[in-house]
């Protein structure tokens, strides 16, 4: 029987199947697009990225996809991962509302991102491949990558934001830990970083940056693919672990959530939560409200336009319809390094544009605010993309208490802040700045860094 504080489950309860919310989609996808030819990219386009077996997950529609053994027994080292009951956060708010999270921190990186390191990392193994280079932000993704590529023998290089590279110097340790390979982007060793050197030596980088540099590296080399953590499909599709087990675990407390929070950079960690409890909402079965949260600063799905655009800066990759702030911003410093992406996941976009998920963006300041109390409430301290979903899971606990009424809130821990104290020190401090997104720059657009953003 579960305690009246946490959820637990046994490891024959780790999800045999990723769910695959295509297959239930009322709406179509719009396909993506061949930059060259402005038709839509055949299987055959992606193969000097990716191996076969993740590029049929891509486009798949079948409901359920088979998770192998290998990847559910390398699961097995972190999950099933818990579910809480926030009651000191609720005694503190004095709220009628039930708080509930999924802790993702458990895995041995420390964020939800190994849910689909692990599983590209495994079929691009089976694919023969022996190198995987990939982008990273805050670090969470390419700590995944390293660690998952160290479990089935693939060298890894990563290039790493350059602002989170000098703010997280550990996370660039424990990448190295594993053995990867992680240089601060934009980097001397690629074109396009040496281009954008060039042109300013003290550029602070981007994902859109550290993503063309990673597609170009993986490209030039013939035993070499490149592995993406957040934004395509089949990273969504993996991350429904997820909701799947936090499905059960709402059963066995006899809940169901009025309300799933969860903060999007890319989306995969609010899919991974959302997509399961999505599914009874598509099929008219409940009325869960879903809030995808982003920082003001970055505000791809509140400010963005829903567009094509290209995933990288350098438009090397091929065209998504997505909520984007245009492939050439360039975001302000802010430490949520995971929630700085100019774009975001075509699914998540869709569910966005027909008003099934509703977005909000909060301030950097505000949203710290919000990882004290919950710290001081249930001693977690999240990492400040998790933060986000917290400020908002707040706000709605609050809001219920004014109405009176007894809502579910469910959100996703998405990940530890233990190796991102820098930024709690310059929050206690009083140094943290505030930066808001004054207005939409359209796909395309040239930008300077943190252009549209105003500093408070």
């Amino acid at each position: 029987m579960p305690s009246d504080v946490k959820v637990l489950l046994e490891d024959r309860h780790i999800p045999k199947f990723w769910y695959n919310i295509l297959a239930d989609l009322p709406w179509p996808l719009p396909p993506v697009i061949h930059p060259a030819t402005r038709k839509p990219v055949s299987p055959e386009d992606l193969l000097p990225l990716f191996p076969e077996s993740l590029i049929a997950q891509e486009g798949s529609q079948e409901r359920w996809v088979p998770i192998p053994e290998e990847v559910r027994g390398a699961y097995a080292l972190w999950r099933p991962t818990p579910l809480y009951r926030a009651r000191r956060l609720e005694k503190l708010l004095d709220t009628p509302a039930r708080i509930y999270f999924k802790y993702e921190a458990c895995s041995p990186t420390g964020s939800h991102k190994p849910n689909t390191a692990v599983a590209q990392a495994f079929f691009n193994r089976v694919a023969g491949v022996r190198r995987l280079t990939t982008e990273t932000g805050a670090g969470q993704w390419g700590s995944a990558l390293a660690f998952a590529c160290r479990l089935f023998e693939l060298a890894c290089k990563v290039y790493m934001v350059k602002v989170s590279y000098q703010q997280k110097p550990y996370r660039r340790v424990l990448m190295e830990s594993w053995g990867a390979q992680v240089v601060p982007s934009p980097s001397p060793d690629t074109d396009f970083g040496r281009k954008v050197l060039a042109q300013d030596p003290e550029h602070p980088g981007s994902l859109g940056i550290a993503i063309s540099e990673a597609v170009e590296d993986a490209a030039s080399r013939e035993d070499t693919k490149y592995s993406l953590g957040s934004v395509l499909n089949h990273v969504l599709l993996h991350q429904t672990v997820i909701g799947e087990e936090a499905r059960l675990q709402m059963e066995m407390v006899g809940e169901y959530p009025d309300v799933v929070v969860g903060c999007v950079g890319g989306g995969s960690n609010f899919a991974g939560l959302a997509f399961p409890f999505l599914r009874d909402r598509l099929a008219g079965k409940s009325t869960t409200r879903f809030i995808a949260v982003e920082p003001t600063a970055c505000p791809s799905l509140t400010h963005g336009e829903y567009a094509y655009d290209f995933g990288d800066t350098a438009g090397r990759t091929p065209l998504l319809k997505m909520h984007t702030l245009g492939h050439q911003f360039v975001p302000p410093r802010i430490h949520a390094g995971g929630l700085r992406y100019h774009g975001m996941a075509p699914l998540v976009s869709l569910l966005v544009a027909q008003n099934v998920v509703e977005a909000r963006a909060v301030p950097q300041r505000a949203t710290f605010d919000a990882a004290l109390t919950f710290a001081h409430a249930a001693g977690f301290i999240p990492a400040p993309e998790t933060a986000h979903a917290i400020r908002v899971v707040i706000d709605e606990a609050l809001a219920a208490k004014e109405a009176g009424q007894r809502r579910c809130i469910l959100f996703n821990f998405s990940g530890h802040g233990l190796l991102d104290l820098q930024a709690y020190e310059e929050h206690l401090s009083g140094t943290l700045q505030d930066w808001f997104f004054s207005k939409p720059v359209a796909p395309g657009a040239k930008t300077e860094a943190a252009a549209g953003s105003e500093c408070a």
